[in-house]
């Protein structure tokens, strides 16, 4: 019978007990959960369609673009000076005239993009530049002897030439709207291993005043770019050709994740005047510019004032005929505002020869305007 009062007592406090741990379920479920973190942090999906969704490979986009990427060996050949000592007039009394002169061949590698169906090939100049031979090796196996269309040295750009028949061909994009972070690829021949593919994205845009070109507004990126890749393709994460491959910034020689390309709204024009005149066409006024710095600025008693000093000014030439003199200061050029040299080069070279445009300048401290008609920049000589 003292049983009893000892069983409804535990059966009593078990029952709360019970209680109690059902309400702490309840209330704060996270304590049974394994996984929980003793960090707030705030977790998410990507939404389906979103930009920020990334793809596992880029295999297609280089099945797209590989194929219309070739490699080029080029052969040049090099006369070589007899030796100095041959020429003395004691050998020669002895010996007789032995001083034929030797030739050596000289081999070169790079890359190239077949551009159309037709038989162009986008490479740079300088694979090109002083070759006798050049041939082109596909990469389905199959090799022709390229002829050359024409050369641009002041962009570094070159068309070649093969006839073959089923050429493939890449997918054009202007690269207008790249942006800096989107991925890329650069296609090509590094070190003439073979054709390989290395993968980055845009590290910046409108990239000047490196000292590579007379004209340069490059794509840079960290795509591994070597010698051997110039003149290759870069291209999207679709397999478009955005770019060709043209120079690096290395201390030693290869790849340090600063590789430059010149944009194809850029090459894509030069090339097409290569194959219509046989060269680049562009504006020129016949003036040398010279950066107005902050510093000249002052000393000419001008404030908050962009543009260059005309430094020089061609005799005959159409800013000559056009009234401007040496000590203008350009501010613009077509109603285009002059920030630098390099500015103004860019705004002239784009005009087309025969265009009257206006250029306002201050001179002698005074506003002024002068109309030029911009003729044809003459063609550097090859």
């Amino acid at each position: 019978m003292q049983l009893r009062p000892l069983i409804k007592f535990f059966v009593t406090y078990a029952i709360i007990g019970l209680a109690a741990a059902w309400m702490v379920v309840m209330l704060f479920p996270n304590l049974l959960n394994s996984n929980h973190s003793v960090v707030e942090i705030k977790q998410g999906t990507v939404p389906a369609g979103s930009s920020m969704t990334g793809v596992v490979s880029y295999a297609d986009a280089v099945d797209l673009a590989a194929p219309a990427v070739v490699n080029i060996y080029t052969t040049k050949i090099i006369q070589q000076r007899p030796n100095p000592l041959l020429d003395d007039p004691l050998f020669r009394r002895f010996f007789g005239d032995v001083t034929v002169p030797r030739q050596r061949l000289q081999n070169s590698l790079g890359s190239g993009v077949i551009v159309s169906s037709q038989g162009y090939i986008l490479t740079n100049n300088h694979v090109t530049a002083g070759a006798d031979e050049v041939l082109i090796a596909m990469n389905d196996g199959r090799s022709a002897q390229a002829t050359l269309v024409g050369n641009d040295p002041e962009s570094d750009l070159a068309v070649l030439h093969i006839d073959l028949p089923n050429l493939p061909t890449i997918t054009i994009n202007p690269a207008d709207r790249l942006r800096v972070g989107d991925v890329v690829l650069a296609i090509g021949n590094p070190f003439g291993v073979g054709q390989a593919v290395s993968q980055g994205i845009v590290s910046a845009t409108r990239r000047n005043q490196l000292g590579i070109n007379t004209f340069e507004d490059f794509i840079q990126t960290d795509a591994a770019i070597n010698p051997g890749n110039s003149g290759g393709a870069l291209t999207n994460a679709y397999g478009q050709l955005v770019g060709i491959n043209t120079a690096i910034y290395s201390r030693s020689g290869g790849s340090q994740g600063i590789g430059f390309a010149i944009p194809m709204s850029i090459a894509k024009k030069v090339m097409e005047e290569i194959i219509s005149y046989g060269h680049a066409v562009r504006g020129w006024l016949g003036i040398e510019p010279q950066d107005l710095t902050p510093h000249l600025a002052e000393s000419f008693g001008l404030k908050d004032v962009t543009g260059v000093i005309v430094a020089g000014v061609l005799s005959g030439g159409p800013a000559d005929r056009a009234g401007i003199r040496r000590g203008d200061i350009i501010t613009h050029i077509a109603g285009h505002a002059v920030e630098d040299g390099q500015s103004a080069l860019s705004i002239i070279s784009t005009t087309a020869p025969g265009t009257s445009v206006e250029i306002r300048m201050i001179r002698n401290g005074t506003a002024t305007a002068k109309n030029a008609v911009v003729a044809q920049r003459p063609v550097p000589e090859r």
